[in-house]
């Protein structure tokens, strides 16, 4: 399988205005390109192809006065910025058509020098290399001094150098991992039930508490945006206050991100099969707990619970978000209707006493290896109930339709073709 590693460069200050050049000249080819396909789709023209694309916005444009500096970077940076062209158009596409699922996807649109995020990717055409002295060779812009935290499990396939909103420079690998890293296998199985006060809790009675990083560092925030507020638009020192609340920001999701990855690769290595409720993040980030669900952040610990099952051999199950979890008896099954969320406990009519999230996250984790038992992929539905007497037999005064027929009352009799 594919797996990205992300190391941290420290680039020289003549490095830093070669990776700030092909930055631009990546940003420029791919506007370009954007353009001349929205022109052709508004002047009726063909669809232009990749290699016709390629002529005209680097090719060509190299032999002009106007884009004549497209030769000081590497041609692979400008023929992968046509490639994230071609993704994004080609997720657009499949977005409309209904063969890519989840939320849908706009057209691309044009990069701007002032984006938060810079980025380019060497391929193994444009022949980068890792030293023996652990410097990433990278052809025009030269060896950049790299913070190794581990080694690579195999030659990277193409390398991406990323600049963030905090000024930060880091090399992502891309490499295929051939080795197999799968886990011992282990009895037990859990289901997680996500939640604010507990950021998640375990089907095993295990209640692991919210950091909240965000909530944490909200003074601080809080200042340096105010210090921001009072800098005049367009000045060095509005620039500088820009970097220091991107910085303050970085440090809070790197924070979130360590943790999660800590937590999640724990769960992962002590259970067999894991099982999360499908929550829509966005819908909830509408919310009045909006702030509080972003700092959670969900989706991303449940994405790392997911490719880590996948690398390590275990089984990873998503449960239909509208399942009453919460709401369901685990001992009898019984559904006890919507409780407001200051509600934590409460006994059912079995006699059974349950705390709110232990007991959903028992019925995830029921939930879970149903679907995971019914491999045929068939909807499991509840079990059958004898109708009542008052809904039993034939009302000869009720209104009915059958395959479009008008309904008719009374002693008319209709033959219904078969």
């Amino acid at each position: 399988m594919q797996l990205r590693y992300n190391f941290r460069v420290y680039p020289t200050p003549g490095q830093r205005e070669a990776l700030a050049r092909a930055f631009g000249c990546a940003r420029v080819v791919f506007n370009d390109a954007l353009h001349a396909r929205r022109a052709a789709h508004v002047n009726g023209d063909p669809y232009l192809s990749d290699g016709e694309l390629s002529k005209q916005v680097i090719t060509r444009a190299k032999c002009t006065p106007e884009r004549a500096w497209l030769g000081e970077v590497s041609a692979v940076v400008l023929q992968q910025a046509l490639a994230d062209l071609n993704t994004a158009y080609r997720n657009f596409f499949s977005s409309v058509t209904g063969a890519r699922k989840g939320r849908k996807v706009a057209p691309p649109r044009f990069r701007s020098r002032k984006d938060n995020r810079q980025a380019i990717r060497f391929t193994r055409n444009a022949r980068f290399t890792v030293l023996g002295n652990g410097r990433l060779r990278l052809p025009k812009i030269g060896d950049l001094d790299v913070r190794w935290s581990r080694d690579l499990p195999s030659e990277p396939s193409s390398v991406t150098i990323v600049k963030d909103a905090a000024g930060r420079y880091f090399a992502s690998f891309v490499v295929v991992s051939e080795q197999d890293e799968t886990l011992p296998s282990s009895e037990s199985e859990v289901g997680i039930d996500l939640g604010l006060t507990h950021f998640a809790v375990l089907s095993d009675g295990t209640k692991v508490t919210a950091p909240k990083f965000l909530r944490q560092a909200a003074r601080r925030l809080a200042r340096l945006q105010q210090a921001l507020s009072r800098k005049a638009k367009g000045s060095n020192r509005r620039k500088k206050a820009v970097v220091k609340v991107a910085r303050a920001h970085a440090k809070v999701a790197d924070s979130r991100r360590d943790w999660q990855h800590k937590l999640s690769t724990a769960i992962i290595r002590d259970n067999q099969a894991v099982y999360v409720e499908d929550l829509c993040v966005a819908g909830l980030g509408r919310t009045r707990l909006a702030k509080s669900v972003h700092d959670a952040g969900w989706a991303t610990f449940t994405d790392m619970l997911e490719y880590k099952a996948a690398r390590h051999g275990r089984t990873f199950g998503r449960i239909d978000r509208w399942l009453p979890t919460s709401q369901t008896c685990s001992a009898c099954g019984r559904v006890d209707g919507q409780k407001p969320l200051n509600i934590r406990s409460w006994t059912c009519l079995c006699s059974a006493a349950h705390d709110r999230d232990i007991n959903a996250a028992i019925n995830i984790l029921a939930a879970g290896r149903a679907e995971r038992l019914n491999d045929r992929g068939a909807q499991v539905s509840p079990a059958s109930v004898p109708a009542q007497r008052c809904e039993t037999g034939i009302h000869p005064d009720a209104t009915r339709s059958v395959e479009g027929i008008p309904a008719l009352q009374g002693e008319e009799n209709v033959k219904v073709p078969r």
